[in-house]
């Protein structure tokens, strides 16, 4: 007689032995078979002394084996099919999850992530519409919402009710979206619900949602982040057996959009850090125009600029690049940057000489780091330009009868050399024409070899249209969005960029 009790025993446990190496197999502990032992197929010890003393047995013996299953009615399933469809049930489970979390963690934004994360719950719970709030104790700044399905429109009058009667409000103003709360709020049916708040049933009539099913994004770790809430278009409710799966992944996805909020974060604050030490606006100097564009990578890098009245209504125009990224990359940019200032205000009409001290003050205190850099001393009545620079890009000169880089002498960055000294160069512009100084971000962002890169450059200061080249701002807009097409000029990338724009009247 075949034993199917057995065999399906060895399956089930096979499977959970597999679970349990993945680390997910409390999450189908619900699913799991009960099982008893059978008295009748248990040793039984010896009677002594006309005593039957229950002795258990050792922990490292097998369990004992079940004794055969009920016998079906006839015409119903085996229990042996009953089971086998229970472990296809648990394997897709397993298989889905797996899937979602992968799409989730390739998003490398909280956008993204948070779009994939709507997406993903919609399908796990059979809704069609959400929307998720991201509003963090810890974190300051306003809260982030996001719908699936949901215009800006719709989402205006969502917040059109009030707080404390949506469902993501209960989660975040109260201990009902904090760790061992009430985990979930379930609206099967909102227009049966008496106690309905007015504003909120006058909602969604109007955007034609009558069910919702909401979860606080919260985990031990990372605290409360959140609420996310899936609309039904009719009175509908998640089964246990999706709650539980879109439990599981709201869990996985709350904590990879911890990472993803603290990212941006840190993001944000080292953009605010560049731009505070870079110039709050330029100076007003007779007889030119100033205009400057700076773009900072995703961890902060070391590219600056800067434009300073100088004595005899002159002008100093410098940008510069520090090696590295991150906060020590800013803060040798900015302590460059004022020295840099100091020596253009005592010797700025020999723009060697102010190099010349950067580059020892360089090797001097941080003898670990180098830098290239440009200054450019600007007479703007005599429309004279008296520049040197170390290891730094030369400039583009543009205007209507010629665009082309000026030739300058090649030479080493700061703090490469024992000595730095490099001759300066001199040139004199015509009226109208604009000077664009620039650095090496602009052309590594493109992507292309260096030749291929000045050559993009070149095309896309000669192609500015005649319109545009009397605002410097329009010409530095310009350049920026040729020589990176398609929006990667507003996109984070690995190298800063920057450009400073001097139009000679």
């Amino acid at each position: 007689m075949l034993d199917i009790s057995s065999r399906v025993r060895v399956h089930v446990e096979t499977l959970l032995a597999a679970q349990n190496d993945m680390g997910v197999c409390d999450a189908f502990q619900q699913y799991a078979p009960a099982r008893k032992p059978d008295a009748m197929n248990a040793p039984h010890p010896p009677k002594v002394a006309g005593t039957d003393p229950t002795i258990p047995p050792p922990a490292h013996t097998a369990a004992p084996v079940p004794g055969p299953p009920p016998v079906p009615a006839p015409g119903g399933p085996a229990p042996g099919a009953l089971l086998q469809d229970r472990l296809a049930g648990w394997v897709s489970d397993l298989t889905t999850l797996h899937e979602l979390t992968e799409r989730l963690a390739r998003t490398r934004t909280l956008d993204a992530a948070l779009q994939e994360l709507l997406r993903a719950g919609a399908a796990l719970v059979g809704a069609r519409r959400g929307l998720v709030v991201l509003e963090s104790g810890d974190a300051p700044g306003p809260g982030t919402t996001v719908g699936l399905g949901l215009a800006r429109a719709d989402l205006g009058h969502i917040e059109t009710v009030p707080r404390g009667a949506l469902p993501y409000g209960r989660l975040l103003d109260t201990a009902a979206g904090l760790p061992g709360g009430e985990g979930e709020i379930v609206h099967p049916d909102l227009f049966a619900d008496d106690g309905l708040d007015p504003r909120h049933r006058e909602v969604a009539a109007r955007l034609g949602y009558a069910a919702s099913y909401a979860l606080p994004l919260t985990t031990e770790a990372t605290g409360r982040l959140g609420a996310a809430v899936w609309l039904y278009d009719e009175p509908a409710e998640p089964h246990e057996r999706r709650r539980h799966l879109v439990g599981l992944y709201v869990r996985y996805a709350t904590e990879h959009l911890a990472r993803l909020t603290e990212l941006e974060y840190t993001r944000a604050c080292m953009t605010t850090i560049a731009e505070e030490l870079l110039p709050s606006r330029l100076p007003r100097v007779t007889g030119v125009q100033l205009a400057a564009r700076h773009r900072t990578g995703p961890r902060g890098g070391g590219d600056w600029y800067d434009a300073l009245p100088l004595p005899d209504a002159a002008l100093g125009l410098a940008v510069g690049s520090v090696t590295g990224s991150g906060p020590s990359a800013v803060a040798a940019m900015g302590r460059l940057r004022a020295s840099l200032r100091a020596y253009a205000v005592m010797e700025g009409e020999d723009p060697v000489a102010v190099l010349s001290d950067l580059e020892l003050l360089l090797r001097l205190t941080e003898p670990a780091r180098s830098a290239t850099a440009l200054f450019a001393y600007c007479e703007p009545a005599l429309r004279k330009v008296t520049l040197a620079g170390a290891g730094h890009s030369p400039p583009l000169l543009i205007g209507e009868r010629r665009t082309e880089f000026v030739e300058t002498s090649v030479s080493a960055p700061l703090g490469m050399l024992a000595c730095w000294e490099a001759p300066s160069v001199e040139f004199e512009t015509e009226p109208g024409e604009t000077v664009l100084l620039y650095t090496d971000g602009l052309l590594h962002r493109t992507g292309d070899p260096m030749d291929r890169a000045f050559a993009r450059l070149h095309a896309a200061a000669a192609g500015v249209p005649r319109t545009l080249r009397r605002d410097p701002g329009a010409v530095a807009d310009h350049v920026l969005r040729t020589v990176l097409p398609d929006g990667l000029d507003m996109e984070d990338g690995t190298e800063d960029v920057v450009l400073l724009a001097a139009r000679f009247d």
